[in-house]
């Protein structure tokens, strides 16, 4: 084995790859689903002030998820931040797009992938929700399961 091979990393392999997510399979979720978002009567007023530049932010949520599912590593910003800045979110905003992404996530990939999709959409909210309220100083919102 050569010092170039020995040094090389192996590839990343995220767990998208498992059940077949492509980085096609993640434009197509992202671009279908904010075209969603963007119409929303909830969503659709906040996201539309917050987001400056559609054409920029759509690519960007493509690296997100391609670093979440296939480990790409693409993906650089603050998520946490971005959010946190935005005073009038709320658990039920959140409620909201959890919904359209789920919807979006079934209608457009095969059964296996939605189900990692939204798994993780799931912990992302939560963590961001959780983030939020910890910023403003506020009780976070309550876990379904935890209220048993």
């Amino acid at each position: 084995m050569s010092a170039s091979e020995m040094s090389a990393s192996p590839p990343r392999v995220g767990p998208g790859a498992a059940v077949g997510v492509t980085e096609g399979m993640i434009h197509q979720l992202v671009y279908g689903f904010y075209a969603k978002i963007r119409t929303d009567p909830a969503l659709g007023p906040i996201f539309n002030r917050v987001v400056q530049d559609w054409d920029e932010h759509l690519p960007k949520m493509c690296d997100f998820w391609s670093s979440v599912l296939l480990a790409t590593g693409r993906f650089r910003g603050s998520p946490m931040t971005a959010h946190a800045r935005i005073a009038d979110i709320r658990p039920t905003h959140f409620a909201r797009w959890l919904h359209l992404f789920r919807q979006t996530a079934i209608e457009m990939c095969p059964a296996d992938a939605a189900a990692l999709f939204i798994s993780r959409s799931e912990m992302i909210a939560e963590s961001l929700q959780l983030g939020i309220a910890t910023s403003r100083g506020e009780l976070p919102p309550v876990r379904a399961s935890a209220r048993g």
